[in-house]
């Protein structure tokens, strides 16, 4: 599966789309529009479809 992480404190482009997004936390995972905010892992298998 693949992904792109994202640095918001080396990018400033990443913490940009960040705020923009709405979000002043990390860790965010998008997935397909979708937003994870936080470490969720039930929620993420949720999303993925494990």
């Amino acid at each position: 599966m693949a992904f792109t992480d994202k640095n918001v404190r080396e990018d400033p482009e990443a913490l940009k789309e960040l705020l923009a997004l709405g979000y002043q936390s990390t860790p965010v995972t998008l997935i397909d529009g979708e937003a994870l905010v936080g470490f969720d892992p039930d929620k993420l298998s949720q999303i993925l479809g494990l």
